[in-house]
């Protein structure tokens, strides 16, 4: 069963939201839409839907810092159930390339992070396993994955009592690609001493087995700290499941090397017709090299390449993932910021299929290559049963797909309204934004001066320099630190104002802005379209005093729409506060700053010093590693991410 855990009750809108969901969720409904204006805890209605249907999730986000922010929400709000998380391992990816108009072979370059190949295969075993998995996971989700039947396969059941032979089963571990390590106790290993076999898995760094053989029979099987090497408790079974995420199932070797041999060979006849002689060898020498590699190894670079073949599938078979393991249940998949995921999901295919387009046609990889792909989207659609789009802003696709059927959750727990919108004539436009600043500045209020061009950005911000203005120009050249540097530092009163062409990312909801000026605003393009206009307004939905000033000549129809939402949402949100008696506040929110130690600060502020020497900044960047892997080790999974790009982009300077 799923247990919620919270301090909080619904409020608002959210009683009526989880009520609508759950009992569209339990009549059948395959797809339904939360329409949830921003603030109103769309996380807590569905963690509630969750648990009232009784159902494992999945929650797709399009980006691995949201999906560590509700990794960590949903651990707190489901302490006694099995919450995972499922992103892409890699900390820097270079995928394999060739490109012909330069004659230029770029080969696949990666820095996995072994915290994350953890939880990964955490998620797998969890999966697999249990019947209260709720998993958060990125869009990586829709990549290839290890075959439910080879991971179910692939086990050793370990029982008191049972005879083992001592010898195979350490065979046994390394066909599950264990590594026999006699001197440090690392995810992945296992050590034999005398009758004492001890095993770390490798989807955990926090107990390891010991296992005590008499003969060949297991005496007893042990849960031991991996530090402190103490003893915690028994257990009568233990089940080893691989320690990597995708793992070989060697009974079929010969069968797919035979395969491999049969591609190679036509596509060897092909190129020679076509007399692309270097294709021909060049195909031929990288395909017999991986055969070999696997022969031996049972492992080559770029092994995922000839997956097709490993597992036995057809050319065009769709490729197994994390969604399989959930075949035979009913789940929910939670499509959050559905607006920005969804196109995300949809293009994905295409641009691997791209790539991977060129490889085969200038022979660095066989024509199987094409099948280790990402799902496409007709793919991911026949994997839902029960799908939530959650967003402030749906597309017409998630509406049309749940036949209208729009659950909205309009009323904030904190009484706060959607702002007030005002259009005003371009013409004097940059008079009348500084007339603004000065009443801005004088109520102590921030604001967000979105633009269209990076060109009127940059001037802009020239011209309110010149003015004397406090003014910080937020572009898409910025990294991690500066970014969110600058943003903490508005909310610390150092900047009157930020200048942004995009001011729709993440993390840019701060309360202390009460004022937002959009320029061009009649202008056709993305950033002017309704749900663009609807995000942008969201930034003045966190203070009181929010409003929004739309600079045009003419009311275009992405305009009407978004200011009739607006007023629409905010209507209902009035009657609200009227009817129960709600006085809206102000969000008060301590600066986020991820940098929380003074040993911290002081190791970021050395970086901004122009007479800082090298040796303390090299210190600096050590205090920042040493403060992430604490992170990483208290599971604070999203700051942990953030101080790894930090000492990325201090390491560049």
């Amino acid at each position: 069963m799923f247990k919620l855990c919270s301090k909080y009750t619904p409020k608002g809108d959210q009683e009526a939201s989880i009520r609508e969901l759950t009992k569209n969720v339990n009549n059948g409904v395959k797809q339904q839409v939360l329409l949830g204006a921003t603030g109103t805890g769309k996380t807590f209605t569905i963690a509630n839907v969750i648990a009232n249907t009784n159902r494992c999730a999945i929650i797709m986000v399009h980006n691995k810092t949201l999906a560590g922010q509700l990794y960590s929400e949903f651990k707190e709000l489901f302490p006694h159930n099995h919450v995972e998380y499922f992103i892409s391992y890699f900390d820097f990816f270079q995928p394999e390339a060739y490109k012909p108009s330069t004659d230029t072979y770029i080969e696949k370059n990666s820095k996995s992070n072994q915290e994350i190949e953890m939880l990964r295969l955490s998620t797998i075993n969890s999966i697999s396993s249990y019947d209260d998995v709720i998993i958060v996971a990125s869009v990586a989700a829709i990549y290839a994955s290890v075959s439910p039947n080879d991971f179910a396969e692939l086990r050793i059941v370990l029982k008191k009592g049972h005879k083992f032979n001592v010898k195979q089963l350490c065979y046994d571990l390394v066909r599950l690609q264990y590594k026999r390590n006699d001197v440090e106790s690392a995810t992945g290993t296992f050590r034999l001493r005398g009758d004492i076999l001890e095993i770390v898995p490798g989807y955990s760094d926090k107990f390891k087995i010991r296992i005590s053989f008499i003969d060949d029979e297991i005496e007893s099987i042990g849960v031991v700290d991996p530090l402190s090497g103490k003893l915690e408790r028994y257990w009568d079974a233990f089940v080893v499941v691989p320690a990597n995420e995708y793992v070989m199932n060697k009974t079929r070797m010969e069968e797919a090397l035979s395969r491999i041999t049969t591609e190679l060979q036509n596509r060897i006849i092909h190129f020679k017709n076509e007399h692309k002689l270097l294709e021909a060898q060049r195909i031929e020498e990288r395909t017999r090299h991986d055969m070999e590699a696997i022969r031996e190894l049972g492992y080559c670079n770029g092994i995922e390449n000839y997956s097709c073949h490993l597992e036995l599938r057809q050319a065009g078979e769709t490729p197994y993932t994390i969604f399989d393991f959930y075949k035979d249940k009913d789940w929910l998949l939670i499509i959050d910021e559905s607006h920005m995921t969804l196109p995300q999901i949809r293009g994905m295919y295409n641009t691997d299929r791209s790539r991977k387009n060129t490889l085969v046609e200038y022979g660095f990889r066989l024509p199987s290559a094409l099948d280790n792909r990402p799902l496409n989207f007709d793919e991911f659609q026949l994997k839902i049963k029960n799908a939530i789009y959650v967003s402030a802003t749906p597309n017409d696709w998630e509406i049309e797909q749940s036949h209208g059927l729009v659950v909205q959750q309009i009323i904030r727990p904190t009484g706060l309204l959607d702002p007030t919108i005002e259009i005003r004539g371009s013409a004097n436009q940059v008079a009348d934004m500084e007339k603004e600043l000065d009443k801005q500045i004088a109520k102590k209020e921030k604001t967000f001066i979105t633009v269209l061009t990076i060109k009127m950005a940059e001037e802009l911000a020239k011209h309110l320099h010149q003015k004397k203005y406090k003014i910080a120009y937020l572009h898409n050249e910025l990294k991690t630190l500066e970014r969110d540097k600058i943003i903490n530092d508005l909310r610390r009163n150092r900047y009157d104002a930020i200048i942004g062409i995009n001011l729709l990312r993440e993390g840019l909801d701060v309360p202390e802005v009460s004022l937002v000026m959009i320029f061009d605003a009649d202008k056709p393009g993305l950033f002017r379209s309704e749900k663009s206009l609807i995000q942008t307004f969201g930034r003045a939905a966190r203070n009181e005093n929010g409003r929004v000033i739309l600079y045009a000549d003419v009311k275009t129809d992405a305009m009407i729409k978004a200011i009739n939402e607006t007023n629409r949402r905010r209507s209902i949100q009035e009657a609200y506060n009227i009817e129960h008696n709600i006085t809206p506040k102000t969000i008060i929110k301590t600066v986020y700053d991820d940098i929380k130690s003074k040993d911290d600060a002081k190791a970021v502020e050395a970086f901004f010093h122009k007479d800082a020497k090298p040796k303390n900044k090299t210190k600096a960047i050590a205090v920042l590693r040493k403060a992430m892997e604490q992170a990483a080790d208290s599971k604070e999974y999203e700051r942990a991410a953030y101080l790894r790009d930090l000492i990325i982009e201090l390491e560049e300077k």
